[in-house]
C-alpha cells in the first residue's frame, strides 16, 4: 500500500550558518559549559539540537531515502524545519528561502518519486513571499508552503500576510501550519517542558488556526487548505466547545457585537478549510477523537521525521486496527483527494 508522509524536516548548511549568526532570535548557541548546541527560540525557550539530529537533517540524499524504506515510506514532502526563516529580517530570510527552495528542489530532481516538497516563505515581505510560493508550485511541483504558529511579533491571520494566503487559494495548495515556541510569554515560564513540543508549541498552533477562524480569512478564502500536525493540536477535543459564543442566546442574542461577523460558525470553517495529520502523537485515544469528530477523509499521514521515527509512528498507526478502507484514505487517498500522489 502506497505511504505519503506530510511531515519530514530538512536543513541547509546556509539556514545553520544564517541561525547561528542571526543578531535576534531564534537563533543556535553553543553553551559554553559543555559545547552542546541549543536551538534559542527566546532567552527563555530552548532546545537542545545535538550533531545526531542535525545530520539527519542536513541529509536529504541517500541516507534519508534508506530511512523511509527502513519505514515504509513510499513518498516524503520535506519542508525546511522550525522555525524556518519566518523571525529572520525579510531581507536576510527572502534569500534563504529561496535557496533552500532551490536545494529542496535539486533533492527531488534526485529520486522524483520518492520526494516532494513544500516551500520555505520569508512571510514578513508578503508579496516577495507570495511571488516565491508561486514559483516553487509552478517550477518545482511543490505542495504547499509550510510556515509556522507565529513570526516572533505576530500571526499568520493579520491582514498584512493576506497576499499569502490568496495565492495558495489560487495555486490550489495547502498551508501546513506547523508550531514554533510560542510568542505567549506565560508559556515560557518553565522553559521547553511548557514552551516546547509537549505543550506550548500545541497550544499556539491551535490558537492561530483559530485566530484564522476569527479573523474571516475563509470567507474571503473559502478554498483555503490549513493543515496541522499532531491531530490538529488538540481541536478535534473542542470541536462542540469552540461554537459557545455562536450560538447561546444568553450571548449572541442579547449582544450581537460578542462575536465576529462570519458566515459560519468557527467548527464548520475547521470541518470545511482545515485537515490535520498523525505527526508526533502516540496517543490512541487522540486518534480516535479526531477520527470521530472530523472522520478519516480529514485525517493523512505525517512522522515528524527526524524528530520522530518513521518507523514508530508506522507501526503505532498499524496497532490501531484500522479497516483497509481507513488505511488507504490515511496513507494516500486523501493524498490523492489534493492532487498528491
Amino acid at each position: 500500500m502506497k505511504t505519503i508522509d506530510f511531515e519530514t524536516h530538512f536543513v541547509t548548511q546556509e539556514w545553520v550558518d544564517a541561525t547561528y549568526a542571526n543578531p535576534g532570535y531564534p537563533k543556535f548557541k553553543d553553551d559554553p559549559a559543555t559545547g552542546r548546541r541549543r536551538m534559542y527560540y527566546r532567552e527563555d525557550a530552548f532546545e537542545p539540537h545535538g550533531d545526531f539530529l542535525l545530520d539527519r537533517l542536513l541529509d536529504i540524499g541517500d541516507g534519508r531515502i534508506a530511512e523511509m524504506d527502513k519505514g515504509g515510506i513510499d513518498k516524503a514532502i520535506l519542508s525546511l524545519t522550525s522555525p524556518g526563516v519566518d523571525h529572520f529580517d525579510p531581507a536576510v530570510g527572502t534569500g534563504i528561502a529561496r535557496r533552500a527552495n532551490d536545494a529542496l528542489a535539486a533533492a527531488i530532481a534526485k529520486h522524483p518519486d520518492r520526494l516532494m516538497g513544500f516551500a520555505a516563505l520569508a512571510p514578513k515581505d508578503p508579496q516577495a513571499a507570495a511571488a516565491e510560493l508561486e514559483r516553487c508550485v509552478k517550477e518545482f511541483g511543490f505542495k504547499g508552503w509550510k510556515t509556522h504558529s507565529n513570526f516572533g511579533d505576530s500571526y499568520i491571520d493579520d491582514k498584512r500576510y493576506w497576499p499569502i494566503l490568496a495565492k495558495a487559494e489560487e495555486l490550489g495548495v495547502v498551508i501546513y501550519l506547523h508550531p514554533v515556541a510560542p510568542m505567549i510569554k506565560e508559556l515560557r515560564t518553565y522553559g521547553l517542558p511548557l514552551a516546547g513540543a509537549a505543550f506550548g508549541f500545541g497550544v499556539e498552533t491551535a490558537t492561530a488556526m483559530m485566530r484564522l477562524v476569527l479573523s474571516g480569512a475563509f470567507d474571503a478564502f473559502p478554498k483555503l487548505k490549513i493543515m496541522l500536525g499532531h491531530y490538529a493540536e488538540g481541536l478535534p477535543f473542542l470541536m462542540q466547545r469552540i461554537d459557545h459564543p455562536f450560538i447561546r442566546p444568553h450571548l449572541k442574542a442579547s449582544d450581537p457585537e460578542v462575536v465576529p461577523d462570519l458566515k459560519k460558525v468557527p467548527s464548520q470553517y475547521l470541518r470545511d478549510n482545515m485537515l490535520m495529520t498523525t505527526s508526533g502523537n502516540y496517543l490512541p485515544a487522540a486518534f480516535k477523537c479526531s477520527r470521530e469528530a472530523f472522520g478519516m477523509e480529514w485525517i493523512l499521514l505525517g512522522t515528524d521525521y527526524p524528530y520522530e521515527e518513521m518507523t514508530e509512528s508506522i507501526a503505532f498507526l498499524e496497532g490501531l486496527g484500522l479497516s483497509q478502507e481507513e488505511k488507504e484514505l490515511l496513507y494516500y487517498r486523501n493524498a490523492s483527494a489534493l492532487g498528491i500522489e
